[in-house]
């Protein structure tokens, strides 16, 4: 019988920071991150700039807002129904292999109000409204089919159509570098020129054997549970089991099977880890259904209210905020005065790429009882 690996949880963390381009900083161009990680979340718009530079060597956020307004990047709901940050590419290859889960997501919110709502007649109102090739926030568009629906609320209409019935891309300028825009959507067929690609046939299923082997190249290893809980799928074990002869295996101390690439890096788990800074709702951190590699399980909570986390030696340590170009530090446990000093290091840093170089102050708050 094989004796199968166990990795303990210091050996997945160095594996996931390396597959998450924050254990050295890359030297690749802005478009390969962005379809290297799976996309980023982003409903926040600015905080993908800060996710880069934390990850990428000399980024430079021009570089992004570029990639926006040229199309090959759009921002739209896809993993979990929450806003993302993908390549076109991406996105139009993935997007009928979610339409399920966002129809599920959404119906999940507005049950009581959609009872009733045939929803393919609702998308149909939908695209005809967006013929006309105006873009439109989801309250004009809801406002736009509610003669049909009078007795529904414009928040259940306009979030199914936009979110789940009609593959949309919230345009520029929302999510550009230091720009505050409100929500425009277009049909992605629109913006990029080409209908998103057709469903499978019945019973073959390649997006979602590409969905585990990009997961994998991202965030492993892995188990089953933590895919599903990155993109929000069902009915993945035949895709899992389908790429699983190209797989290799290893279980963590829970005893739960973890699948990973034969060749993807696991670094030693005594490697020096970096300072780094995450931007709210990082997938680094919300990509696993068990994220005890990354964040204790007494700040877990903190993982899904918006706050930026600081890894110190790989691990979430503290929270940062910023305001008047100064980068606030507060520690969730007692730091070394040699980690306070990298704390202290990095957040200049990103203090100054915050403020174009125009300030460079951070304050390392007390740390907590």
């Amino acid at each position: 019988m094989r004796r199968v690996t166990v990795l303990d949880t210091r050996s997945l963390n160095r594996a996931a920071l390396a597959r998450q381009l924050l254990l050295d900083r890359a030297d690749r161009p802005v478009l390969d991150a962005v379809a290297h990680l799976g996309g980023m979340q982003a409903q926040e718009p600015q905080e993908p700039f800060v996710g880069l530079w934390s990850r990428l060597r000399d980024f430079a956020p021009a570089a992004l807002s570029d990639l926006l307004t040229g199309r090959r990047v759009v921002r739209t709901h896809l993993m979990r129904r929450t806003v993302h940050l993908v390549t076109a590419e991406d996105v139009l290859a993935w997007r009928p292999r979610h339409d399920a889960m966002l129809r599920a997501r959404v119906l999940g919110v507005y049950r009581r109000e959609l009872d009733g709502v045939d929803l393919d007649e609702l998308a149909a109102a939908g695209r005809a409204v967006l013929a006309d090739g105006e873009p439109r926030s989801m309250s004009q568009l809801a406002r736009a089919v509610a003669g049909r629906w009078p007795d529904v609320g414009p928040r259940p209409l306009g979030e199914m159509l936009v979110a789940a019935l009609i593959p949309t891309v919230q345009l520029p300028p929302r999510g550009l570098w230091r720009t505050r825009a409100g929500v425009r959507n277009a049909p992605v067929a629109h913006w990029l020129g080409r209908e998103v690609d057709p469903p499978a046939p019945p019973g073959t299923d390649p997006v979602g054997e590409a969905l585990v082997r990009r997961y994998l190249a991202a965030f492993g290893p892995a188990a089953s549970a933590d895919l599903r809980a990155w993109c929000g799928l069902t009915g993945l074990p035949a895709a899992v089991a389908a790429v699983r002869p190209e797989l290799v295996s290893f279980r963590d101390e829970r005893g739960r099977e973890l699948l990973d690439l034969p060749d993807a890096p696991r670094p030693d788990p005594g490697t020096p880890v970096p300072v780094r800074f995450l931007p709210a709702f990082d997938n680094a951190v919300l990509g696993y259904q068990d994220r005890g590699r990354i964040i204790d399980d007494a700040h877990r909570g903190l993982s899904v209210t918006g706050a930026r986390f600081v890894l110190v030696d790989g691990r979430v340590s503290a929270t940062w905020t910023v305001e008047d170009d100064t980068v606030t530090v507060t520690p969730l446990r007692r730091l070394t005065r040699a980690e306070r000093a990298q704390v202290d290091d990095e957040g200049r840093a990103l203090a100054s790429f915050l403020s174009d170089g125009g300030s460079d102050r951070v304050r390392v708050g007390t740390t907590p009882p």
